[in-house]
């Protein structure tokens, strides 16, 4: 088995479900669909990464995801820089969001799964100094909508509704089942 991502949380997650794979991460473009909604861009940005790795290792079982974070509409990716985090923390402050993780699975037979999940995340009201403080942990910076529950972007959230490991990366309950593990 072969996960195609290089995040550190979703090798974790899979470590729950699958003792033995591999990390092989996709490096081609992540390409969303022009117009697409939040579950759709990320069906197809997780099946890119599948079928990319899937091509190069045919008898594998190859795993690919992708998470984003959306409100009123606007997908919130990973942050480019300190400002854009700020912006998308200041968009999530008092507010509820949708976390989609899209997951696909290439079987070595050629069957494919591609699923997408979501959860609903709400935060407390941030100040600008609680803002200006967690992006100076660094934290944000390589996270979709530039917070992670699992670290010290969880005293923002009030409450969740759904998988609380989607938020992190990764539906591992779905995906056990998808799996059959």
């Amino acid at each position: 088995m072969i996960l195609a991502s290089q995040s550190p949380r979703r090798r974790e997650l899979l470590g729950f479900i699958c003792s033995e794979f591999e990390v092989i991460p996709a490096v081609g473009e992540e390409i969303i669909p022009e117009g697409a909604a939040p579950a759709e861009a990320v069906l197809a940005l997780s099946r890119q990464k599948a079928e990319e790795i899937a091509a190069q290792f045919p008898n594998e079982t190859v795993i690919g995801a992708d998470t984003v974070v959306s409100i009123d509409g606007e997908i919130l990716g990973k942050p480019r820089d300190e400002q854009e985090a700020a912006d998308m923390l200041k968009k999530l402050s008092g507010r509820v969001h949708s976390v989609f993780t899209g997951v696909c699975v290439v079987f070595p037979d050629g069957r494919t799964e591609n699923f997408a999940e979501e959860t609903k995340v709400e935060f407390y009201p941030l100040s600008e100094r609680e803002i200006a403080d967690y992006i100076s942990t660094g934290d944000p910076m390589d996270k979709a909508g530039a917070y992670g529950i699992q670290e010290r972007g969880a005293k923002n959230v009030k409450g969740i509704v759904g998988d609380f490991y989607n938020v992190m990366g990764l539906p591992v309950s779905r995906l056990a089942r998808v799996l059959n593990v």
